[in-house]
């Protein structure tokens, strides 16, 4: 009895830990045109899986908020229309200048004692601009730290880690490829890393930070609270 007690409980455990892999995701064109509508898609899935149905996703995940930020810094909140496998939204940038797309969404649902908030940005940069940085909307943030650039296979790219609004050493940034290739990289006391992109295509990017804190939700305590952060980047040939 004792060992299938604990044989129930790894299960247990390791479901969690499947559970956990999945991340919100913002895809979208990362430059547009005044005046022109731009779509937007969030999906739920590993890295380099097929997204979830929407019916499938975790807790209340899909209650999400998508809010966009223009460059005057005007928050808005976008309205999202369910399909299948994800939701879709739609804006119309009316200046030039750098757009913030931003999701911050704590699960309802604990993680046995743990709290779990998922996070996601994507920036939109319409016509020309100088901008080395955004807005950070949520409590953990990772981004590009140039905007509107384009990216090439063979040059480094640099990242930037926001946590509560302070940029974040030592953050677990972790690179999914187009070919299946992985890497795992860290911030530096600046809050900054960098990587080389070996092929062209969609590179998904996921920060991860797990905070040592209680406190109660919905009636039952936690004692940490782990967040995810994530981002997509195109890169050319």
């Amino acid at each position: 009895m004792k060992r299938f007690n604990f044989f129930v409980a790894l299960l247990s455990i390791l479901s969690v830990v499947n559970t956990f892999g999945h991340a919100l995701w913002i895809e979208t064109n990362s430059t547009g045109q005044k005046g022109q509508k731009q779509t937007v898609k969030i999906i739920y899935s590993e890295p380099d899986e097929a997204p979830e149905k929407v019916g499938d996703w975790y807790s209340d995940v899909k209650e999400f908020e998508l809010w966009l930020i223009g460059p005057d810094q005007q928050k808005t909140k976008l309205n999202v229309t369910p399909a299948q496998d994800y939701f879709a939204a739609e804006f119309t940038p009316q200046q030039e200048g750098v757009y913030t797309l931003a999701i911050g969404h704590g699960a309802k649902d604990l993680g046995g004692t743990t709290k779990y908030q998922f996070n996601a940005t994507a920036i939109v940069t319409v016509g020309k601009t100088n901008a080395t940085s955004t807005v950070h909307p949520n409590e953990l943030n990772v981004a590009e730290t140039q905007f509107g650039k384009e990216y090439k296979v063979g040059k480094a790219i640099s990242l930037a880690g926001f946590f509560k609004e302070k940029p974040s050493e030592k953050l677990r940034i972790e690179i999914s490829s187009p070919s299946g290739w992985n890497r795992a990289i860290q911030t530096n006391a600046e809050g900054v890393a960098e990587f080389t992109p070996l092929w062209p295509g969609v590179y998904k990017i996921e920060a991860s930070k797990t905070e040592k804190t209680t406190g109660e939700q919905n009636g039952k305590p936690y004692q940490a609270v782990w967040r995810c952060a994530t981002y997509v980047l195109n890169v050319g040939k």
